[in-house]
C-alpha cells in the first residue's frame, strides 16, 4: 500500500509540474493578446533572437486599410487560403496533411496565419511540445479577443521577411525600395513566396523555385476569398 501511495504521488507531483508551467504561460499570453488587441507591437520574441544573432531589427508599422488588396491575399493564397474559413485551427487541412503522410508523401506543416500570429506574437521558435501546446491553446483565444482583420494585421506587420526584416513596408523597401502600398501583385507575391524561409530566399533575385512559387500565388490571388479582411 504505502509503495503504491508513494507512487501516486510522485506521479500527480510530476503532472503539476508539467501543467503549471503551461497554465501560467497561457494565462500571461492571454493578457498580453488582450493589451496588444489595440496597441502595435514593439517587437517580437523572434525579433529579440535575431537581434542578438547579429541580424538588427528594421520594422515600420503599416494599418491594413492602407494596403492594396492584392497584398493581403497574396500571403493568405501562399500561407493560409482558407483562413476566413476557419477559427484558427484549420482542421480540414490537418486531416489532409496526414492523409497525404499516410499515403507515403513528406509530412507537410498545416500551420494556419493565426496559429502563426499567435507564435511570433506570444511565444518562441522552437520545435517543442510545450511551445506547440501552447499554439493551439491560444490561437482560438486570438481569434476571439482580435478577429481576422487584426490578426492579419499584425501577421502583415510582424512577419519575418529578410534578415531583420520584420512586416510588409520594412519587406518592400528592403527588397524592392518601394512603399508596400506601391506593391504590384508580382510582387506581393514574391515577398509571400520567400516564406517559411526568409534568410535563404530573395524576393529581390529570386531563385527558379521561387519565381515560380510566386508565380503559383499570384494566379491564386484572385481565388482567395478575403471578405473577413475587405474594407468594404
Amino acid at each position: 500500500m504505502v509503495s503504491w501511495r508513494k507512487r501516486g504521488i510522485r506521479l500527480f507531483g510530476g503532472l503539476g509540474c508539467l501543467v503549471t508551467p503551461f497554465l501560467l504561460g497561457l494565462g500571461a499570453a492571454t493578457l498580453a493578446l488582450i493589451f496588444f488587441r489595440f496597441v502595435p507591437l514593439p517587437f517580437t520574441p523572434l525579433m529579440v533572437i535575431r537581434a542578438a544573432q547579429g541580424h538588427g531589427i528594421h520594422k515600420d508599422w503599416v494599418a491594413l486599410e492602407t494596403l492594396p488588396e492584392h497584398v493581403p491575399k497574396a500571403f493568405l493564397a501562399s500561407e493560409d487560403a482558407r483562413f476566413c474559413q476557419h477559427w484558427g485551427i484549420d482542421f480540414e487541412q490537418m486531416g489532409a496533411a496526414v492523409e497525404d503522410w499516410q499515403e507515403g508523401e513528406k509530412l507537410r506543416g498545416a500551420s494556419t496565419i493565426s496559429m502563426q500570429t499567435t507564435k511570433n506574437v506570444l511565444l518562441w521558435p522552437s520545435r517543442s511540445y510545450l511551445r506547440k501546446g501552447l499554439e493551439l491553446a491560444l490561437t482560438p483565444v486570438l481569434e476571439l479577443a482580435w478577429g481576422k482583420w487584426r490578426i492579419a494585421e499584425v501577421y502583415l506587420n510582424v512577419a519575418e521577411l529578410g534578415p531583420g526584416v520584420y512586416g510588409v513596408e520594412a519587406a518592400a523597401q528592403f527588397h524592392f525600395g518601394r512603399s508596400a502600398d506601391k506593391l504590384s501583385p508580382r510582387q506581393a507575391s514574391l515577398l509571400a513566396a520567400i516564406l517559411p524561409s526568409p534568410l535563404t530566399r530573395s524576393a529581390a533575385k529570386p531563385s527558379a523555385y521561387v519565381s515560380k512559387r510566386a508565380r503559383d500565388v499570384e494566379r491564386s490571388i484572385r481565388l482567395v476569398e478575403a471578405g473577413c479582411i475587405s474594407a468594404d
